[in-house]
């Protein structure tokens, strides 16, 4: 039995298949990859690999693109994109998303008084002040990385807020379409 195994951790070769190893790789890409990158974060196997890949790009899940005789594979960030607006849709109310931007706004209120500065990247910039500390700096680093991810999320929670009513009408609509459907 594997050491990971006897501590009571399952190494993901144990836990999960090649297909989903394969799928969990291609839904964190931040680049553009090959099969064979793709396969060897796997685990698995080159033709598992491409097999797994094309049902994904036939999904709409990836995309692959050219770059001379390799083609490359990364996610559809567009639908991505959407995936997540319709997630925090489905997930929250009006209510909850208008609160969550004003913590959100509250949040970066406070870093721009607390450091005086407007944005993130002025803050960024705070961090060649010869005299900061490294308690300082560490502190500094870890509020810049929240403000992008808030900003982000910022981001995310205003689109949402901008098609909820669209949203509603389209889930409204296939509801009536099942119904009558059914009826």
């Amino acid at each position: 039995m594997a050491e990971s195994s006897r501590n009571g951790v399952r190494s993901w070769t144990e836990s999960m298949s090649a297909r989903e190893r394969i799928r969990s790789v291609a839904e964190t890409l931040r680049e553009p990859r090959s099969v064979n990158w793709i396969s060897d974060q796997a685990d698995a196997a080159w033709s598992t690999t491409n097999e797994e890949l094309q049902d994904l790009v036939d999904q709409g899940q990836l995309r692959h693109v050219e770059a001379g005789d390799t083609t490359l594979y990364q996610p559809d960030y567009t639908r991505l994109l959407f995936d997540e607006i319709r997630t925090l849709i489905e997930e929250n109310s009006r209510e909850e998303l208008r609160s969550e931007l004003a913590a959100i706004t509250e949040e970066i209120e406070e870093w721009q008084e607390t450091y005086a500065v407007e944005t993130w990247e002025d803050l960024e910039q705070s961090l060649a002040d010869g005299d900061l500390s490294s308690a300082d700096l560490r502190e500094r680093r870890n509020v810049i990385a929240f403000w992008n991810e808030n900003e982000e999320d910022r981001q995310l929670i205003k689109h949402a807020l901008e098609l909820y009513s669209d949203v509603e009408s389209a889930r409204e609509h296939m509801t009536n379409v099942a119904d009558r459907a059914t009826s």
